[in-house]
Formats: C-alpha cells, structure tokens, sequence
C-alpha cells in the first residue's frame, strides 16, 4: 500500500506524520497538520502513524533500521496497537505517551526447492495448511520435543504482544507483555485432539517440520507475509531489533492485554 509523508513544519522537524490512503486516515492527518503548525511537540524522534493495527505493523516492519519511537492513532477497526483520537487532547496525549519495546519473531523458512527466505513477525507465525488436507507436523525446541506429531489445520506462535490477537481467536493463552514467553498454539486439532498447545520461554527456538510436504503442503506467515510449500521452520525472537511504540498515559499496551485477560476470565 502507497504511504505518503507530509511536509514538515519549519519547528517541527522531528515530526514525522504517515498514514494509509482511506479518506477517514487523510482527514486525521490533514487535522493533525493544522494543529501542529501552531504546537510543539516536547518528545522528538517521534512517527505518528495513523491507520489500523496492519498499517502499523507494516509500518514498524519498513522502519526497522531507525531509531524512531511510533505513536499509532486508530482509523482503522478494532486497532490494538493504535490509540483513540482525540484532537482537543492529542498534544497532551503524545507529551505523557509512555513508551513500550517489543521485540519481534524472525521466521526462517525453507521451502520444497531448497530456498530459505526470512521474516519478521511483530503478532505471530501461523502455519497453515495449504490444501484441503489437514497438516502433519512435528514441533521442538532444541533438542526437546514439543510433540511428535500434530495433525490440525496448523499452529500459531504467538509474541505477547500478539497473543489478543489471531492466538486468542485459536483459543490461546493471552501473555503479559512482561511474561518473557511465547505462546504455541494448535489450529483445529485433529490429533491429538486433546493438545492445548504450550507456553515456552522467549529465549527458545521452535522448529516445524512437514512431516508429509508432498501429500500435505503447508504455508508459514509472518504476520501478513506468506511463504508456501514450507518444509521447516524455525521461529525465534530477535532480541537485536526493539520496536519502540507510544500508547496514551492510562492505555498502556500492557493494560490493554490485561483488560482481553479480564474478558476472558468473565466470559
């Protein structure tokens, strides 16, 4: 998707304003503008994106190189990631924004003509089944087993930060942004069916083997980013790259993840 980046105002040349192409994310952006020609900004260094939690993540994914801090404000749907907007308070909101890192999963995938081809995920790694025929994995860690064989319509693994998002729609565990742990998720379980998944250590590397790739093709997805005709994959967080995003004094990313974990225990 096309990004355009607005000219700058003279005094505020650490700002920079990006968002999608949707007429309600340009309206925003065209406020903003405005509002900031005649403001200062105490924080530098800062991106305001405006858009949804894809845009975001496509976003912080292109910036990975950069030392910028992100400040999401939501024109998109459910936005998770992004704050609510609020012209009276946006100068306000940015100034005592809290910050937040997050490290992303990198995704190595080998595929059935022997290419290797590597990814970033910020939310999850989902493998998939590619066909009408159920997957047959093999999951580890290490040395270790996680489970010999798993035959489901695939398996998600999940960053804290991700863990409302699709994990929670498999039925996963929702993980404090603190916890230090990622989240191993089955997708429709045919055997066992009993397997609920595992949580592990952040620290590990997981290893996906098609047990069947010429009977059971299988796609891996970083996020949004699909690579077919996976044979292995491996999936472990890069401590090396810190997203650093901004979320509005009193909704924290964290509180956010607390609030999901609340819903689901009432529900």
């Amino acid at each position: 998707m096309p990004v355009r980046v607005w000219p700058r105002a003279p005094h505020m040349k650490k700002v920079q304003i990006i968002s999608d192409l949707n007429k309600k994310s340009l309206n925003i952006k065209l406020r903003l503008l405005r509002l900031l020609k005649k403001n200062h900004i105490i924080k530098s260094n800062i991106t305001v994106v405006i858009g949804g939690d894809g845009f975001m993540l496509q976003t912080l994914k292109k910036n990975r190189k950069s030392n910028r801090i992100f400040y999401g404000i939501n024109s998109g749907n459910y936005g998770f990631l992004m704050n609510k907007f609020s012209l009276k308070n946006f100068i306000k909101n940015l100034n005592k924004a809290k910050m937040v890192s997050i490290s992303p999963l990198e995704m190595s995938v080998k595929n059935k003509n022997k290419q290797i081809k590597k990814y970033l995920a910020i939310n999850e790694v989902s493998i998939l089944r590619q066909s009408r025929q159920a997957a047959s994995l093999s999951i580890s860690s290490g040395s270790k087993k996680i489970i010999k064989k798993l035959v489901s319509d695939g398996v998600l693994v999940s960053t804290p930060a991700g863990s409302t998002a699709y994990n929670l729609s498999v039925h996963g565990p929702i993980l404090s942004l603190n916890s230090k742990q990622l989240s191993i998720s089955p997708i429709s379980p045919f055997r066992p069916r009993r397997w609920k998944g595992k949580i592990i250590s952040d620290k590990s590397k997981i290893n996906i083997k098609n047990l069947n790739p010429l009977k059971r093709p299988i796609s891996a997805v970083a996020d949004n980013i699909e690579v077919r005709n996976a044979k292995n994959i491996t999936v472990k967080t890069n401590k090396k790259i810190k997203f650093n995003l901004l979320y509005d004094q009193n909704k924290s990313l964290q509180k956010k993840i607390k609030l999901e974990q609340l819903k689901r225990e009432t529900s």
